[in-house]
């Protein structure tokens, strides 16, 4: 059989013609064809998945959809179809943030491995990068989820939200595709090679997973060690409030809960990242607590810590948070 003749034998489609390559084998074309006939289909399940938080990579996905896409015009609807998932994740995320508030950004933190990588953290990053801080979203892990709800509590225009947030998937999904798109002669090549050495590449896909894993638990470990900080309990803060000097309040919710539940008298209210300039003045030997609303008291302790690594010599932060305030007598603060 002459060169070229797999690929013009009868019956034969374009891709499996295309991906016929020395150390292909038939079900790397077959998934390839699939892919190629239901291009639009797999990018929108895939994408959507991701967006609503699923750890579902999408990336892979739009890459080899780029690669093989046949004409511009196929690449311009897996780039539609990619958008219109992502948008409508970031809407059904906006709604939820609007009509629950910073409850789901709290519910968010939850599920994190690592509690000190707070939710407060992120909503206080996006406050301060405002509706730019959507465009962006989708290239920074973690930060593409809780955007939208971050966006939604914070009532942001709607128009406006879904501009910032397609403006956003054109970006990232359209890397993605054009990155297939360019690399498409290469492709097959990759998938040869990664054929020929299926088990070295699942070891290091292994070793990629173990290695985020263990990052993470040893996050998780180390945030153990900096909560061994002495917390106050609510009981005490009230009868601290009662007396004199009082305590210092330094309150590390988010602006969403704080401009949905008010402020705490007397608090003061911190951005976790700056938290010198809400402490400039304050005395270094004068009570301090700190609270938040986040899982573990994670914002609250990381914030004591520093501030006794800064040279404070009181501060405590409240078990149990905002809820813990809540739940008791609220005095107003001296």
């Amino acid at each position: 059989m002459p060169p070229g003749a797999a690929a013009e034998a009868p019956g034969r489609t374009r891709t499996q013609a295309r991906w016929d390559h020395p150390g292909l084998r038939m079900n790397v074309a077959d998934i390839a064809e699939a892919v190629e006939r239901n291009a639009v289909a797999v990018v929108f399940v895939n994408v959507l998945l991701q967006q609503l938080g699923l750890p579902v990579p999408a990336v892979p996905t739009l890459l080899l959809a780029g690669s093989l896409a046949s004409t511009p015009s196929v690449l311009a609807k897996a780039l539609a179809a990619a958008v219109v998932a992502s948008v409508v994740a970031d809407w059904l995320w906006y709604g939820a943030g609007r009509v629950f508030g910073y409850r789901v950004l709290a519910g968010l933190c939850r599920l994190s491995i690592n509690p000190a990588s707070c939710v407060t953290q992120t909503e206080a990053r996006f406050v301060r990068w405002g509706i730019a801080s959507l465009v962006v979203a989708k290239f920074i892990p973690g930060f593409s989820t809780v955007a939208p709800p971050i966006a939604g509590a914070l009532r942001m225009s709607f128009t406006g939200f879904l501009l910032a947030a397609a403006a956003g998937a054109v970006l990232w999904a359209g890397l993605g595709l054009g990155a297939g798109w360019l690399l498409r002669d290469a492709a097959p090549d990759v998938i040869a090679l990664l054929e020929r050495n299926t088990a070295v590449a699942a070891l290091f896909v292994v070793l990629l997973v173990v290695a985020w894993f263990a990052w993470k638990v040893w996050q998780r470990h180390r945030f153990r060690r900096l909560a061994a900080v002495p917390h106050i309990t609510p009981a005490e803060l009230f009868a601290a409030l009662a007396n004199e000097p009082a305590p210092l309040l330094l309150d590390l919710r988010g602006a969403s809960m704080v401009a949905e539940t008010g402020p705490i008298p007397g608090a003061v209210v911190a951005e976790p990242d700056r938290l010198e300039l809400a402490v400039r003045h304050w005395p270094k030997d004068r009570p301090i607590v700190t609270l938040c609303a986040c899982p573990e008291d994670a914002g609250a302790v990381q914030a004591a810590r520093h501030l006794l690594d800064q040279g404070f010599t009181s501060v405590r932060p409240l078990r149990g948070g905002y809820d813990a305030w809540l739940a008791g007598a609220r005095p107003a603060v001296r």
